[in-house]
């Protein structure tokens, strides 16, 4: 599909651009501004011209099957299959006849909106093949489950359940799988089928706009209920579960018994980190070690995904290539490089199925299978086009990813680095630089560079998502990968090669000596002041101009590349301008968090909602901890409610109970209660009631600058998507589905019924 001229529309742009300029200018400045035009439009055209020659437009399909999963997720109510396909048929019918006819630039925008249409198509398939049921409201009853994965965590345990029956829901209305918490899971392992009381709750919508949304990950995940096991748990009678789920079971006892061994020869934090590392279990991880890898920039490292798979891979590759090539036999007359990229392959397979499958680990499996299957066909394993169809295969796998940050991050990273060095220094043959010291100084350079290329590519989605930046990652990185790479990771596979003879605990013991290096050397990073930045929330337009500049400069060869710096600048500038909330509500309208007179929010009636505060507080770039005292600021509380001042005075009253309506009604400025009020409270100014919360979900509210109040919710009233556990008030349940007050798990919050308290 390529042809020389491809720049035809830059050169049409130019020259009109001059004729227009030609009746308000003098003749000599005419003819000056029209000759830097045509220079222009022809430089343009040629560098348009090698991209296409060197098929770069390639590179470009991928983003479009993004913006057709983007605009699937956008939609406001499920989309059928017809409209989509119809679109795609028309598309590649166009771009057919097109390029038949030699219209290459016309085939070329038909493609590409045949891709958009691909990608929404793969949404909708995918949201089909996941349907499953989503309990809609708070449900306490009688449970068997079969036990598919058993998650060992800091004070409990948390079980992933194959459900096979639900006391009081026929079969059509049960959940697939649950996810619930346990206390005590002594003598629990997966496969065993399971009885047990337990607390069902939908999994939870955003708790602010645009946050992160669990209940559509649940979805995903086929979760159709989350909660806690409230009664003792009894042994069953085994139930009949899908073979995948049997193979998840006995891949997750193998998981934990290792898990437990490396923990066990090791001990304390370095034992979990290093049991992480090599099994993917995180839960045995303290806070403290979670908070050093974290200022270090380095909290990579325990999430299985691509460091680990190319590492895991690199290994395998590596050591049969070296005993392939003792044998000169074999070295003489085989292709050892390809065999050890197929020995690769399924050693990255069977680490992948070892470490849980989970979505990273998949993801990053897929990147390497596609690039050692490059090997194997004499193609070079690290290119942009290999990332291009690494990324087109998640996409078409598994669209919901894409709404993930780590999608977004491990994608952004690696095209960065490929990026980079297309077009850096001494990518020539004939360039490596010889002797001990400089082969080491340019890997340190290149390990440097990577590291603040990839810290420049991923800091967008990082600073979107978490709300913060580790400004001192390049140091973290460069000391601690040194003892991954060359001390941590090879034990961990000669660890699991050794288990099965029962000679590993002395090499666990090698590997604990590199991650208490690496725990060392990151506490002291993340020690220094300004480890960790904070940084305000910004607006989901900000991101997209901002990634869209990342990658059109990283897409293109010639300097078309720099016009991605003008994305990259709205993108910063819509960043910078972004209006900070000054009043945000859960999505029951329970607890909110309010910009007081001080300028800094306050947190009424947020205890118990600890996730919630600490996204508020996170977005607002506030270190303050979700249940500090000072959270509180002016605020006044008591059983019935919360009463403070916005930061321009009005006054903001959180009701709880009704006897406290009627006197807010006639004092606030704003009322935010989960009781519906109905038309009955006429004063506020605004008033955000349980109707409200029902359909809209959690809540914003922005001053604008000439004072009116922008609101912004969650969800629009008309959503109608398959992972919403639907339009009843969320939080109401029957009176005989309550259990006594004593059997609550004091690890989960309870609150009254506000669907008692209606004063309609």
């Amino acid at each position: 599909m390529a042809e020389a001229g491809g720049g035809g529309g830059a050169s049409g742009i130019a020259t009109g651009l001059a004729g227009w300029s030609g009746g308000l200018a003098r003749p000599s400045a005419r003819h000056g501004l029209a000759r830097l035009l045509n220079a222009l439009s022809a430089r343009l055209a040629a560098m348009m011209a090698q991209e296409v020659a060197e098929r770069r437009l390639f590179l470009w399909l991928p983003i479009f099957f993004l913006a057709g999963i983007l605009a699937y997720f956008a939609a406001s109510h499920e989309p059928g299959f017809g409209a989509p396909l119809a679109g795609l048929g028309l598309c590649a019918g166009c771009a057919f006849r097109a390029a038949r006819a030699g219209w290459m630039k016309t085939a070329r925008a038909f493609v590409a909106a045949a891709f958009f249409f691909c990608g929404f198509s793969a949404g909708v398939l995918r949201t089909w093949t996941m349907a499953a049921p989503v309990i809609s409201e708070i449900k306490v009853a009688r449970v068997t489950a079969f036990i598919e994965t058993l998650d060992d965590r800091k004070g409990g345990g948390r079980l992933l359940l194959r459900v096979g029956a639900i006391d009081g829901l026929p079969p059509e209305a049960t959940p697939a799988r649950l996810r619930v918490t346990i206390r005590n899971h002594g003598g629990l392992r997966a496969g065993q089928t399971i009885t047990a009381t337990m607390r069902l709750i939908p999994p939870a919508e955003p708790s602010e706009p645009g946050g992160y949304d669990f209940a559509r990950e649940a979805f995903f995940q086929g979760i159709g209920a989350v909660g806690s096991i409230l009664s003792r748990v009894e042994q069953a009678p085994a139930l009949d579960v899908p073979l995948i789920a049997r193979i998840n079971a006995a891949i997750d006892r193998a998981r934990n018994d290792l898990t437990a061994r490396i923990a066990g020869v090791i001990g304390g934090d370095d034992g979990a980190v290093a049991a992480a590392l090599v099994t993917g279990k995180r839960g045995l991880i303290s806070e403290e070690a979670n908070d050093a890898l974290r200022g270090a920039g380095i909290y990579h490292v325990v999430s299985i995904s691509g460091l680990h798979m190319v590492l895991a891979a690199g290994l395998f590759m590596w050591s049969l290539r070296a005993l392939l090539a003792l044998v000169p036999a074999i070295a003489l007359h085989y292709p050892c490089k390809k065999i050890a990229a197929l020995f690769a392959m399924f050693g990255a397979l069977a680490y992948d199925i070892f470490a849980g499958s989970e979505v990273a680990t998949e993801r990053s499996l897929i990147m390497i299978v596609v690039m050692l299957g490059a090997v194997l066909f004499d193609r070079p394993a690290l290119s942009m086009r290999n990332l291009a169809i690494a990324a087109l295969i998640v996409m078409a796998r598994e669209p919901e990813s894409v709404l993930g940050p780590s999608f977004q991050m491990s994608f952004g990273a690696v095209a960065a680095m490929i990026a980079l060095f297309e077009r850096g220094p001494g990518t020539e043959k004939g360039e490596a630089p010889q002797g001990l010291l400089a082969r080491a100084g340019r890997a340190l350079a290149i390990m440097l560079l990577t590291t603040f290329v990839a810290g420049l590519a991923t800091g967008p989605f990082a600073s979107f998502h978490f709300h913060r930046i580790n400004p001192y990652s390049i140091i973290g990185n460069s000391l601690t990968l040194p003892l991954v790479e060359f001390i941590v990771m090879p034990m961990a596979v000669l660890g699991v090669i050794a288990g099965p003879f029962g000679l590993d605990a002395p090499v666990w013991s090698v590997m604990g000596w590199g991650i208490g290096g690496m725990m060392d050397l990151s506490r002291h990073v993340a020690g220094i002041e300004g480890s960790v930045r904070h940084v305000e929330a910004f607006g989901l337009g900000a991101l997209l101009a901002l990634s869209f500049g990342l990658f059109w400069i990283a897409l293109w060869r010639t300097g078309i590349r720099f016009a991605g710096l003008i994305f990259v600048g709205l993108g910063l500038w819509l960043a910078v301008t972004w209006r900070p909330t000054d009043l945000a509500t859960d999505a029951s309208g329970r607890s909110l968090a309010v910009r007081g007179l001080s300028g800094r929010f306050e947190v009424l009636n947020g205890r118990g909602n600890d996730f919630a505060v600490s996204q508020w507080l996170l977005g607002d770039a506030d270190r303050r901890k979700p249940g500090a005292p000072e959270l509180k600021g002016e605020s006044r509380c008591d059983p019935s409610g919360c009463v403070t001042r916005l930061v321009d005075g009005r006054t903001i009253a959180l009701v709880l109970t009704p006897a406290a309506l009627a006197e807010d009604c006639l004092r606030a400025d704003i009322l935010v209660t989960r009781l519906r009020v109905g038309e009955r409270c006429k004063g506020p100014e605004l008033v955000l009631d349980g109707a409200h919360f029902a359909a809209h979900g959690a809540s914003e509210i922005r001053l604008a600058p000439d004072g009116a109040l922008v609101t912004r919710t969650a969800r629009a009233p008309d959503l109608d998507r398959p992972w919403l556990a639907h339009k009843a008030p969320r939080f109401a349940r029957p009176a005989a589905a309550r259990e006594p007050r004593g059997e609550r798990d004091s690890t989960e919050n309870w609150d009254d019924d506000p669907g008692a308290f209606v004063l309609d």
